[in-house]
Formats: structure tokens, sequence, C-alpha cells
């Protein structure tokens, strides 16, 4: 390897370490965060119980009626003599959609049975250190692999067996390695932001870091269900 391509090799694996860094630290966030809203979202639940199931019940229930109403217009239509039964025809190629399946589930077994080759624990049994990184690396393959999804599995696939996994950059690869994208790092990245950026917009997160006593929210809450419940059994009342 030339000095210039172990240069830019060595740079390449400090903005590949950064990446890893960064979803680590981004990962730790969100668990934070989302645990901090469970434990309040159920002291909200324990203080609100009654209402939340009243609500929920009669919700049900009104819906029921909702649709009893529209079967009812619908037989008094049906009964009318300018009524015409109109089918709608769902035209659907099967053979075209079915092709595309059995076309997908071919590339994602053909993908996971190559990075099983490079990554599967047995491959390192002479290398203890890379044991515990292989058997993550293979558990979250097998995690992506029944997930379905077929985007992930070609960038994890991809992850693998560059070697980024394990951050491998050898010196036939320096050219390579150093012109790589690592697709499935950064796509992961933005799906934790993305994730983050919508659980920081959730009310119950805003009360629990904009409120002085997020305890007050019960209030607020039980406020909403008197009137939510209210008006629910006005529009039931004839059910009972």
């Amino acid at each position: 390897m030339t000095e210039d391509n172990f240069l830019i090799s060595k740079n390449y694996d400090n903005q590949h370490s950064l990446l890893k860094k960064k979803l680590h630290v981004l990962q730790r966030e969100l668990d934070t965060i989302q645990q901090k809203i469970k434990t309040f979202e159920s002291t909200l639940q324990f203080h609100l119980e009654k209402q939340i199931i009243e609500e929920q019940e009669l919700t049900v229930l009104y819906k029921q009626l909702q649709k009893a109403k529209k079967e009812k217009r619908l037989a008094q239509k049906k009964r009318g003599k300018n009524y015409r039964n109109i089918e709608r025809l769902n035209v659907l190629n099967k053979d075209k959609a079915d092709c595309k399946t059995f076309e997908n589930q071919k590339e994602r077994k053909r993908l996971y049975r190559e990075a099983m080759l490079v990554s599967h624990p047995d491959k390192f049994s002479l290398n203890h250190d890379k044991i515990d990184l292989a058997t993550e690396i293979t558990t979250k393959l097998i995690e992506i692999y029944h997930s379905g999804d077929l985007e992930k599995l070609q960038d994890y696939h991809t992850h693998i067996c560059s070697g980024n996994a394990f951050q491998l950059i050898t010196s036939e690869g320096g050219d390579r390695a150093s012109t790589f994208k690592d697709n499935y790092l950064e796509k992961e990245i933005f799906a934790l932001e993305q994730r983050l950026y919508q659980i920081k917009n959730k009310q119950t997160y805003i009360v629990l870091t904009e409120y002085e006593n997020p305890l007050s929210f019960i209030d607020e809450l039980k406020e909403y269900y008197t009137d939510r419940i209210f008006k629910l059994r006005k529009r039931t009342r004839k059910a009972g």
C-alpha cells in the first residue's frame, strides 16, 4: 500500500469509527428517553385508569352504533326501486406479484448466506477478540433477514462483506475502502435521528421536559377525559 493510500484508508477507518460511535450515542439517547416516557405514561395511566377504560368502552359503543346506522341506511337504499348494486373489480396481476415475491425471497436467501459465510463466529475461533463482535453481527443479520426488508439486508450484506462490520482495511483494498460509502450505518443513523425527532415531539415528552411540574398534566388529562366522556355518553345514550 502506498503512503497516500495508507493515509486515506486510515482516515476512512476513523470516519467509520465515528459513525459507529454516533450510532451508539443516538441509540443510548433513544433508549433513555423511551424509558423515561414509559415510566411517566405508566404514572398517568395509574391516576386515570377509570377514565381511560370508560372512554375506550364508550368509543367502541359509539363506533358500533355508527356502523349499525350505516348498515340500516344501506338496507333502506337496497329496498328502493332505483338501487343498483355495482360491484367494484380489483384487478391484480397475481402472477406478477407472486413472481416478484419469489425473486425477493431468493435474493434475500442469497444475501443472507453470503453474509453469514463471511461473519459466522466459527471463522474467528482463533481470534478471540473478534468472536463477540461476530456473534453480534450475525445476530443482527438474522434479525434483518427475518424482518423481510430486502433493502436493509442489501445494505447490511455490503456492510459485512466490505469488511466495515469488522473495520478491516487491507492493503489490497485500500483504494476501495477509501471510496466506499457505508450506506448501512448512515441509514441506521438517519432512522434513529427520525425516531428521536418523533419521540421528542410526543406530548408526554414535551410535558416531561417543559412543565415545571409534569404531574400537573394529570389534571389537564382529567378535564379532557371528563369532557370526552360527557360527549360520548350523550351520543350513545339511546343504546342504553
